[in-house]
């Protein structure tokens, strides 16, 4: 009787240890080996016409017949075509050279930089900034043509002024501010005056007499440089200047050649940034005429990618984006700027154009319409008519591989339970085949914590704001857990998408008890211009609102822990999180904030007038958005981070702060990175990764940093 028992027991207990979870390794925690439990899907997906692809999947390349799914190996000797290369032309040292027969060729041999080297659409010339002066040079002579000659520190020809580079033409651009007409013939290129802006110096302390940094920085209110937009041959000559003053308080966007090269769009701004006048100028004279014009209550964005206006190619009009409406919307006009219809409308933001079907009058489309926090795949007739929803599921199709001609496309999709797939569809929305799944077998039998996205409603219950929760492990009723806020924040600029995420950070925390989050608010972009529009002269305000509804909600159904609610962010974030832990300090607890702004009058013209207007026409508005003006309000424990060489947030911000909280006896900590930018690479990076690390055991685990989680 007692030998059965003891079997019994011993078959339970077998069984019991056989149905638990297996727990996750350290190379899982520490090195991401995530290998059987999510594996990689094919990879380098080519078309090579509208029904066949090539794929590589475990190694070996296949070809796929969209018609049918059917997958074969390719003859003996297959290459897939390789991706043409637009631009062969490239700087080493300071000179510049060119790839030609496989060869590198030098083409210059002075001292001086080579920048931003651009190849003519009819590979013919290569154009490129050299001491803020515009050049061109004919391949095959290797003639060198000085197309400007007035370059100076303070005048930038084809090379752009900061402000520029950072909030109109986008970090993308390097600084390159000049653009290739489509026939070759004609370079149009933006002249900067930075003399009358003022200048921000920037020092550190490295060898024996530091380091100074002189920058042209216009803040709010200040003088912007002034712009003046020429048009110049390849072979050099006359400038022609097109007919505007450069002396007006103005902006200019990204210019558009028309597809023939024989007339350039001009986007032209107000220095409210509440009109936008598109210009259509002619090369040879300058001389200009009103194409398109849009006008907000509230601002326009100006286009840094070349998205507003998509040219048909058949040369009878183009798609034109725009959010006027409270959602970013497509609408189709003809060549003189007409408005022939809308095209798309409703509550809904359109995110790309992937393909326009010229032969069918038919636009394919991504846009986050089912769920704000999920893009689906879409098609719709040129007249407005016959939207189609083409991909399926509750997933995020983070990624569409459309073939040339539009019949076929490869979705790749996942949400937050569910792991990354891969399928073939075609445009008609069928399923042809699954073509891959990261979901490993070992997945089900690990112990892995949960991931969800959950929405909470706004406290006027105008908005159902998306929340991103990674909760501990095994969380026992009733207990109270720590909490880390991971935002941005900031118009427009949202990180909460229903995507699946597993990394062995993640996992560790969550082990360890942490309750781990991402928030969005109503102008974070899920609710269209509509919901950015509220920040409208009004910054901060409607995020610490948000953020506050969705913590209490936290509080009050997940545990979490009231006296230990941790929000951290970089940049903007770095702004919310100061603002957090003062204006909102009756909620938020602890903070870790780098590189932030923390008055708004400290940042730049551009981007802060956008949104606040100037404090002469919004005092309310700069005074309410100041973390300064909220200093005394400060408890708990902030962590303030600052690169000292920072030329996009001044580290001037965050020593403002840490003075008025030093003056009010307030208790904080303080960190600096010399050589640090708006962010700082190798072994600062790590020690800034360890210095938040150290902050999260410290007073939201209170325990002792395991040694494997220091870098």
């Amino acid at each position: 009787m007692q030998k059965k028992l003891l079997t019994a027991i011993f078959t339970i207990i077998a069984i019991s240890s056989f149905s638990q979870k297996q727990a996750l390794t350290y190379d899982q925690y520490f090195k991401n080996n995530f290998k059987g439990i999510q594996n990689p899907l094919p990879q380098t997906i080519t078309w090579l016409d509208d029904t066949k692809f090539v794929m590589t999947k475990n190694g070996n390349k296949l070809i796929v017949d969209a018609k049918t799914g059917k997958e074969e190996a390719p003859a003996q000797g297959f290459e897939a075509p390789k991706l043409t290369m637009t631009d062969a032309a490239f700087i080493k040292g300071n000179d510049l050279f060119i790839k030609l027969n496989g060869e590198n060729n030098q083409l210059t041999f002075d001292d001086a930089k080579e920048i931003n080297p651009t190849m003519s659409p009819d590979n013919k010339y290569v154009a490129y900034t050299k001491n803020n002066d515009l050049y061109s040079l004919e391949i095959s002579t290797k003639k060198e043509n000085r197309l400007t000659n007035d370059g100076s520190d303070v005048i930038l020809n084809g090379y752009a002024s900061w402000v520029y580079m950072e909030e109109i033409l986008g970090r993308s651009s390097q600084y390159r501010s000049f653009w290739w007409s489509p026939d070759s013939k004609h370079i149009a290129f933006f002249r900067a005056d930075d003399s009358k802006v003022p200048t921000y110096t920037l020092t550190d302390a490295p060898g024996q007499h530091g380091y100074v940094d002189v920058i042209r920085y216009p803040k709010v209110g200040d003088p912007n440089p002034e712009i003046k937009v020429g048009i110049v041959a390849p072979t050099g000559g006359n400038i022609t200047w097109s007919d505007f003053n450069e002396h007006d308080d103005q902006y200019f966007g990204l210019p558009y050649w028309k597809p023939d090269g024989k007339t350039l769009l001009v986007q032209w701004m107000n220095r409210k940034q509440n009109q936008l006048k598109i210009w259509e100028v002619n090369p040879a004279t300058g001389m200009k005429n009103s194409f398109l014009t849009e006008e907000q209550k509230t601002w326009i964005s100006l286009d840094d990618e070349g998205r507003r206006i998509t040219f048909l190619q058949n040369g009878k009009g183009f798609i034109y984006r725009s959010d006027a409406s409270g959602y970013d919307h497509l609408y189709y006009y003809d060549m003189s700027g007409k408005l022939v219809n809308a095209i798309t409308s409703g509550k809904y933001t359109v995110t790309d154009v992937n393909y326009i079907d010229e032969k069918n009058s038919v636009i394919y489309f991504t846009a986050r319409k089912e769920n704000t926090a999920r893009k689906d795949f879409y098609s719709i007739n040129f007249n407005g008519k016959k939207l189609q929803r083409l991909t399926f599921g509750e997933y995020n199709h983070m990624s569409i591989n459309l073939s040339p001609s539009g019949s076929y496309f490869v979705t790749t999709y996942n949400n937050a339970t569910t792991p990354s797939k891969m399928t073939l569809v075609s445009n008609k929305g069928k399923i042809i085949k699954e073509l891959g799944d990261s979901k490993g077998e070992e997945l089900e039998k690990t112990e892995i914590a949960k991931t969800e996205l959950l929405r909470v409603m706004s406290d006027d219950s105008l908005y159902s704001l998306p929340m991103k929760i990674t909760w501990p492990l095994n969380m026992v009723p009733g207990k109270k857990y720590p909490v880390l806020i991971s935002i941005y924040g900031g118009p427009n600029a949202g990180t909460v998408m229903d995507t699946w995420s597993l990394t062995g950070s993640q996992q560790w925390y969550a082990k360890e008890g942490l309750i781990q989050v991402a928030m969005d608010h109503r102008a974070s972009g899920h609710f269209g211009k509509e919901g950015v529009n509220y920040m409208y002269h009004n910054l901060g305000y409607w995020e610490m609102k948000d953020y506050t509804t969705m913590v209490k909600w936290l509080i009050a159904n997940g545990q979490a822990d009231s006296s230990k609610i941790c929000i951290t962010g970089f940049s903007y974030g770095g702004y919310m999180s100061c603002y957090a832990l003062t204006y909102g300090a009756d909620v938020f607890t602890h903070g870790m904030a780098g590189g932030s702004v923390i008055d708004w009058t400290l940042y730049d013209s551009h981007y802060t007038e956008r949104y606040m207007g100037t404090p002469q026409d919004n005092p309310e508005g700069y005074k309410t958005s100041s973390v300064l003006n909220y200093a005394d309000k400060y408890k708990g424990m902030l962590q303030i981070v600052h690169g000292i060489v920072d030329e996009n947030v001044h580290m001037q911000n965050s020593i403002q702060l840490s003075s008025k909280l030093q003056d009010l006896k307030k208790d904080f900590e303080f960190m600096t990175y010399s050589g640090g930018r708006h962010g700082w690479p190798g072994n600062k990076g790590l020690h800034f990764q360890n210095l938040k690390t150290r902050f999260i055991y410290r007073y939201l685990l209170q325990k002792e940093v395991p040694k494997e989680m220091l870098k």
